[in-house]
């Protein structure tokens, strides 16, 4: 922990000094900084008092780069679990980044990091921009990151170019976008948007696969009083007048037809379930075929019904993954006497995943029933609609990407995001960038840095429109 803080100490203040060289400067390495003339912007539209909005590439890949040694696992891969001293220690790298780009702190009791760029119409709701830090284990260094980095960037490049915001502009940092702790998904910003079932999960102790707590994790890290503070971290309707987060796709489209930017506009409706079967287990030789009631056996029948459901849906929107399989004992010579399963299913359409969701509980009493096995548990843990991006957020983007001559095209977002349940809050929206070959969520994960500055760009853009309107 200690050489971690040393080298993070020493590279903010290398963030200070390369940022007082950049305001010096009137002309730049242009594989850094990308520099936009000042008729991008009309006097009706914002108040910038540059010629030029730059984007500083190189540091932004350092600090990418430092982000991803806060990591429970050997590089090139990422592990940073809520709560964990890794998380804690990205909490704090980002809140000095934060400091140092003038951004007045605050945070909630579960963790939601908050940076504030005071607008000259405080009263007004703010522009809120965001991602997450956490990574789910054996990750990439670039999901959720590019979106906090950037967005701490977009800020420092608009305060470059002179820009004074009206509506303030304020950077939200999720807590645990990803459900590998707890099983949560995007923990921090349900409980903005007020998720009653996520605070009565939370209260009822749900604990980690070490049998830690969240108020344990919670506490440890340093938020003492999470539980019973749970109802504080909501955000009312209108809070912020906008939400944009800046994210790699994670998926191949935008690299394969050679676009720079995706512009969202609808994020898809994911659920979650939990299956356990019960059977009688036994010796691997001793108990014959036609007597065994294999727990494994019928998980894995649910498994390929999974499948066999989504594709009959008839839509490429709709997906299904059993990504957690679990047997009991776990002994290559023993039948499995317990299975647990762990599905999500996605779709862009609520109506026709609900369809899925109710054919997959159908298929869990089919294969008990055949297979002679107990249904310990059949739970659906989340069933959330999906959302759509608001017509402003939209038009804000497009303004932009247009104004930079990228090449771009609307799509929809089947993977969930913070955005997700910031829509229940203000008008929501998502910039994606290419991603190398689509991958996500695993150590080969990349996205190239002038993809990244472009998707900065445009964050700032957008985020100097929605401010001035």
């Amino acid at each position: 922990m200690e050489r971690s803080l040393v080298f993070f100490n020493s590279l903010q203040l290398w963030s200070y000094i390369n940022l007082m060289l950049v305001s010096s400067l009137s002309i730049v390495d242009d594989t850094v900084y990308t520099g936009f003339s000042q008729d991008i912007y009309s006097a009706s539209t914002c108040n910038v008092e540059t010629n030029y909005l730059s984007v500083d590439g190189n540091l932004l890949q350092q600090q990418i780069d430092e982000v991803a040694r806060f990591s429970d696992s050997p590089a090139p891969s990422v592990t940073r679990i809520l709560y964990t001293d890794q998380d804690i220690a990205v909490r704090r790298y980002i809140r000095n980044l934060m400091l140092s780009s003038g951004l007045s702190i605050r945070e909630d009791a579960v963790g939601n990091l908050f940076g504030r760029w005071e607008g000259s119409e405080p009263e007004a709701a703010a522009v809120a921009t965001g991602s997450h830090t956490d990574a789910i284990p054996y990750a990439g260094k670039y999901d959720g990151v590019i979106g906090v980095l950037g967005a701490i960037e977009a800020v420092n490049s608009l305060k470059r170019a002179g820009f004074k915001p009206k509506k303030s502009l304020e950077i939200v940092v999720f807590t645990s976008e990803e459900p590998t702790r707890f099983g949560i998904s995007c923990l921090g910003s349900r409980l903005l948007a007020g998720s009653e079932n996520v605070i009565h999960l939370l209260m009822e102790k749900v604990r980690d696969n070490k049998n830690v707590t969240f108020a344990e994790a919670a506490k440890y890290a340093g938020y003492d009083h999470a539980i019973e503070s749970l109802l504080d971290v909501h955000l009312s309707k209108g809070t912020y007048s906008a939400f944009i987060e800046l994210h790699i796709e994670q998926g191949p489209i935008l690299e394969e037809e050679g676009l720079k930017i995706g512009i969202v506009t609808a994020v898809a409706a994911p659920a979650s379930l939990k299956v356990d079967f019960e059977g009688d287990g036994g010796h691997a030789g001793a108990v014959l075929m036609p007597f065994r009631n294999d727990a494994g056996l019928a998980a894995a029948e649910l498994s390929l019904a999974v499948e066999k459901h989504v594709l009959m849906s008839g839509s490429l929107d709709t997906v299904g993954t059993t990504g957690v399989f679990q047997l009991h004992p776990g002994a290559i010579n023993s039948i499995p006497s317990k299975a647990h399963l762990e599905i999500d299913i996605r779709d862009i359409d609520e109506d026709r995943r609900n369809k899925v969701i109710e054919d997959i509980r159908s298929s869990v009493s089919e294969v008990a029933t055949r297979r002679g096995v107990a249904i310990a548990n059949f739970e659906i843990v989340n069933q959330d609609p999906p959302a759509h991006s608001g017509s402003s957020v939209i038009e804000a983007i497009e303004i932009a990407v247009e104004q930079l001559g990228l090449d771009h095209k609307r799509m929809i977002s089947r993977a969930y995001h913070d955005s997700l349940f910031m829509a229940s809050i203000a008008p929501m929206g998502m910039i994606f960038i290419p991603c190398y070959k689509g991958y996500s969520h695993r150590p080969d994960e990349f996205a190239s840095i002038n993809d990244i500055a472009n998707g900065v760009k445009v964050l700032a853009l957008a985020l100097s429109h929605l401010s001035t309107h």
